[in-house]
């Protein structure tokens, strides 16, 4: 994850020319991190499930990147 992360926050990052600010490329990080980490955990450990409250909080992270791209 890191190697990955440093390179793509460098190249996204506008004072780089790229499209992003830190705080935008912050909460894509964040949400892919969350993503990644409930696909594997529940693929992985099978005694885990999602809940409903897993879902609320993946809106109100999707809403967080909703608002952090706002203008």
């Amino acid at each position: 994850e890191y190697s990955c992360q440093v390179p793509a926050n460098r190249i996204g990052f506008v004072g780089n020319g790229g499209p992003f600010s830190l705080m935008q490329l912050k909460v894509i990080q964040e949400a892919i991190t969350l993503i990644v980490f409930t696909v594997f955990t529940t693929v992985l450990f099978k005694g885990e499930a999602l809940h409903w409250n897993h879902f609320v909080a993946f809106i109100c992270l999707v809403l967080a990147v909703y608002f952090v791209f706002y203008k």
